[in-house]
């Protein structure tokens, strides 16, 4: 029965490599979205000197927004390997810029970064806000509010977890 619990643990824990081809397929998308970053800036620069100052700022907001999705990009394939399928081997110089991130603080990072993703659009709404109506202003908001409560609430929770970690210590 032993043998049996050892081959099935063994097979669970190879299952973790599965996540590489999510990994890879993030890694794929990432490029495509380059691709299209590289299409959005040729345009910007083609259309630089006949767009006023509300385009120019609309396609800036663009450029950020697709930078930050990028970046969250790479912060979920490289933190997700490291936590779930393997760490990096000879890597530790390579990845100081990312510190040490766990799971937990991984989902504080993601979900900053998805309130700062939302903020740039719904400032890019409000720079277009003859497009838009009210209706669609108000549920744009009532999104937006909700990312930025939902990461308060991931980071408080986060943060009593880690007194309640750090409490747990001093007992010992």
């Amino acid at each position: 029965m032993k043998k049996l619990e050892q081959f099935i643990e063994s097979i669970i824990l190879a299952s973790r490599w599965l996540l590489v081809v999510f990994y890879l397929g993030l890694a794929v998308a990432l490029a495509l979205y380059a691709v299209s970053f590289v299409k959005k800036l040729y345009l910007f620069m083609n259309d630089l000197f006949a767009l006023e100052d509300t385009d120019t700022i609309l396609r800036m907001l663009a450029l950020i927004d697709a930078g930050l999705v990028a970046s969250l990009v790479v912060m979920v394939i490289i933190s997700g390997y490291e936590n779930f399928v393997s760490r990096f081997d000879n890597a530790e110089n390579e990845l100081s810029w990312l510190g040490k991130i766990d799971a937990s603080s991984l989902k504080i990072k993601v979900a900053s970064t998805i309130v700062a993703i939302s903020s740039i659009h719904l400032l890019q709404v409000f720079l277009n806000v003859a497009q838009y109506t009210t209706q669609q202003l108000m549920w744009l908001t009532l999104m937006h509010l909700t990312f930025v409560v939902s990461a308060l609430f991931l980071a408080y929770i986060d943060r009593i977890m880690a007194q309640t970690k750090k409490d747990k210590g001093d007992e010992h």
